[in-house]
């Protein structure tokens, strides 16, 4: 029993450690989807489509950087949770848990004191939210595992002398691939090979360097890869990107002490943080540098005292986020210059140093160890309940951009998605209010006045809203999406042939715009060119499988030719799309009741269906003549007029002339007893 005590001792400190993290992040595995999920998960074809899996490895089609690996288990989790964003946010919880447990594991091989202490803290602290509760932060977590199960694989192999240390070696390798394949800023991994090797007091010989060398490489490539893509495919050029190695400098220095100071403060924790002004010419700028010397000649001094431990946590933390610090320019630094999902690994290095001092308090005799053990107590709780705080923040995306406004009232970026928020809720009046604060705050921002076109677009004002795309593309002239957003306000307006060219223009800039392709559709069926707008539908959902009014349309038109089964297959898929989709409900109720094809007529679906869009949409013309289809087709033909008759008088009322004329048909069939039928 007592050689059983140790594996019993930290099973239980597993489960407190499991259990504790699962408690304070409860809440965020309710959330929904935000910001930048869309591009990831609920609208990148590349999780749906037939050749997905290939171009996430092989292509430059990813919406983000290139993180193959983290893209590849999206696909898989699409297929397992479908939308339904809960799947998702355990993956990621599970994650997590995983990788403070691997700390632990890692700081033991170390041998550095309060290794679960500094577990728990990694679980608990409420920077991590950002990574733990936001869905596109996969990469980050996944990333994390792959990190950390390297570090564990090359510390066996420095440390093991025996000939089947190589397959350590080579397992090291494979790891680290994988953890760039999640995420390029593993690319830093290297710095903490060496930095191991230097806490051990290893010499870092010529063939410690060599062994090194093959991760350099590996993390190099990556790294250029990243750059390439930021500068290249994300578009990090203009005046902001253009800052000079002194401006650069001064970045750096000041997100080192912010980030550092939320570890150890983590008060006012937000999605996006103020964007600092750079100003070279203020010496007060130069304060947050010459603190960051200062703290280097005290490390340096104080070594004598503490030994390498110190050096070793600062620089692990300097170095695992050297890409994010501001020495290479970010699209993200567009609207803020730190993240709290930047330091998700660095900050292992500070937290490892307060768990050390903290349990070293426990060698000044018992009294020492009260402290130790009430420090350590005390510390978690205010943790874990700030960090069940800050998960609220990502319950849903209103929630989380105005918690953003309130503590960055001047976040235009906030303002602009909670503009899309609020348009997509059907709140298109707060919605153009919102965009405008964007607007005002940020005139450049091409995105804030094509989404300002779009919500004038839905309140009807036509002209306005081409004002606005016009904005957005004088700002930024290759923008596929708001060449979509003015396409779609010229349609509105008429000028078929200038929205045709919009999209045009569009899938130029990125051919496998399903959302382009669509409206593209949309624009040739107006047009009357059926065959070339089928074939942009189809298009659209080879990329996008999901688009509803595609299968809408594609029902339509084949159901016009007398396709009917394949007319229903389409109005099926996009029922089981959008089950709550009156609209789909309908035309798949009407098809039911009228096809002539009688195999393919079910009466009794047809009519629930139709009632199922009547309850959505009381009084509408369209819907009424379904229902009055679909009660003359179950035998209920005094229902059927009742209702042909109440939907003839809204179509005359609106001036719907073609409804009217087919309702008066229909209504003779239905008075002599006699159900519609499309032949």
């Amino acid at each position: 029993m007592a050689q059983d005590s140790p594996l019993l001792r930290r099973c239980l400190l597993a489960l407190i450690l499991t259990v504790s993290t699962l408690l304070v992040y409860y809440g965020a595995c309710s959330g929904g989807f935000l910001w930048d999920d869309d591009y990831y998960v609920t609208r990148n074809p590349l999780l749906t489509a037939p050749d997905g899996l290939r171009r996430i490895w092989l292509s430059l089609d990813s919406p983000s950087q290139y993180f193959p690996l983290t893209y590849t288990i999206f696909r898989f989790e699409r297929e397992w949770w479908g939308l339904n964003p809960t799947g998702y946010h355990w993956v990621n919880l599970v994650l997590h848990i995983t990788n403070a447990l691997l700390v632990w594991s890692l700081l033991e091989r170390l041998r550095v004191p309060g290794a679960f202490l500094a577990a728990m803290i990694f679980a608990l602290h409420p920077v991590q939210v950002e990574s733990v509760a936001w869905i596109t932060e996969l990469k980050n977590v996944l990333m994390g595992l792959f990190f950390l199960l390297t570090l564990l694989a090359w510390i066996e192999f420095v440390d093991n002398q025996r000939t089947r240390r190589w397959l350590f070696y080579g397992l090291a390798l494979l790891l680290y691939m994988f953890a760039l394949s999640a995420k390029s800023t593993a690319c830093t991994l290297p710095a903490a090979l060496l930095l191991i090797l230097w806490l051990q007091n290893k010499p870092i010989t010529r063939d410690r360097l060599m062994q090194v060398a093959p991760f350099l490489l590996l993390g190099l490539g990556a790294g250029m890869i990243a750059v390439w893509w930021e500068r290249y495919h994300q578009g990090t050029r203009g005046v902001l990107f253009a800052l000079n190695p002194i401006e650069r400098l001064l970045v750096v220095s000041r997100a080192f002490w912010f980030y550092l100071g939320k570890l150890f403060w983590p008060a006012d924790l937000t999605f996006i943080y103020p964007q600092w002004k750079i100003v070279a010419t203020d010496p007060l700028a130069y304060l947050w540098t010459l603190a960051a010397l200062g703290l280097c000649v005290a490390i340096y001094f104080g070594r004598r005292l503490v030994g390498r431990s110190l050096e070793v946590a600062i620089v692990f933390f300097v170095a695992t986020m050297a890409p994010l610090l501001g020495f290479i320019m970010l699209y993200t630094f567009r609207y803020t210059f730190v993240a709290d999902h930047y330091q998700y690994l660095a900050c292992i290095g500070p937290i490892a140093l307060v768990a050390a001092g903290t349990s070293r308090l426990g060698k000044f005799g018992k009294g020492g160890r009260t402290i130790s053990v009430v420090v350590a107590l005390l510390v978690l709780v205010i943790l874990g309940w700030l960090t069940w705080r800050q998960s609220a923040t990502y319950r849903n995306i209103e929630t989380l951009w105005r918690t953003t406004l309130a503590r960055n009232p001047e976040c235009w970026m906030a303002y602009n998605n909670l503009g899309i928020t609020l348009a997509q809720q059907g709140n298109v009046a707060e919605a153009v209010q919102s965009y405008k604060k964007s607007i005002a705050l940020h005139a450049d921002y091409a995105e804030a006045h094509y989404n300002l076109g779009n919500a004038l677009l839905q309140r009807g004002e036509v002209d306005e809203a081409i004002v606005e795309c016009r904005k957005a593309l004088a700002l930024r002239p290759n923008d596929p999406d708001a060449h979509v957003a003015l396409g779609t306000a010229l349609l509105a307006k008429g000028a078929v042939d200038e929205s045709i060219a919009e999209y045009g223009t569009a899938l130029r800039l990125r051919p496998e715009d399903g959302d382009a392709h669509y409206n593209l559709g949309n624009a040739l069926q107006q047009k009357g060119e059926i065959t070339a707008a089928m074939a942009h539908y189809e298009r659209a959902l080879q990329i996008a499988p999901d688009i509803v009014e595609a299968h809408l349309n594609m029902g339509n038109i084949l159901l016009q030719q007398d396709h009917e089964r394949e007319a229903i297959e389409h109005y099926e898929k996009a029922l089981n799309i959008s089950p709550s989709s009156a609209k789909a409900q309908n035309n798949l109720g009407w098809a039911l009741v009228t096809v002539s094809d009688r195999s393919l007529r079910n009466p009794a679906r047809g009519l629930e269906l139709a009632q199922k869009a009547n309850r959505s949409l009381a009084d509408n013309s369209i819907v009424l003549h379904t229902l009055a289809a679909a009660f003359a087709e179950n035998g209920q033909f005094d229902r059927s007029v009742e209702i042909a008759r109440h939907a003839l008088d809204i179509a005359v009322r609106e001036g719907d002339e073609p409804l009217a004329q087919e309702l008066r048909r229909e209504l003779e069939l239905y008075a002599h007893g006699f159900p519609y039928r499309r032949d």
